[in-house]
């Protein structure tokens, strides 16, 4: 398979840190783009793949507490309750 070289425009400051991120990663900048474009060509996940992915997790999450509600407030007091030492 031939490799084609491609250039591509990015912010300096964009690319100082995708450089920073590739070596804590022990790879290079190009090697992630490629391994995007891979994703992206061969059916990585996509916007509708992620979304549904996610859907998926959060009715799991709403089965298994169910009642649960983030507009419920418990009182400060009772949050602490676990951390608080014994006297």
């Amino acid at each position: 398979m031939a490799v084609r070289n491609i250039t591509v425009a990015v912010d300096d400051d964009v690319y100082a840190q995708a450089r920073v991120k590739a070596a804590e990663q022990a790879t290079t900048v190009s090697a992630l783009v490629r391994e995007f474009l891979n994703a992206y060509v061969h059916g990585g996940a996509t916007f509708d793949a992620l979304e549904a992915q996610q859907q998926a997790i959060i009715a799991r999450m709403r089965a298994q507490h169910a009642g649960f509600a983030a507009g419920v407030r418990e009182p400060r007091e009772r949050l602490h309750e676990r951390w608080a030492p014994d006297r």
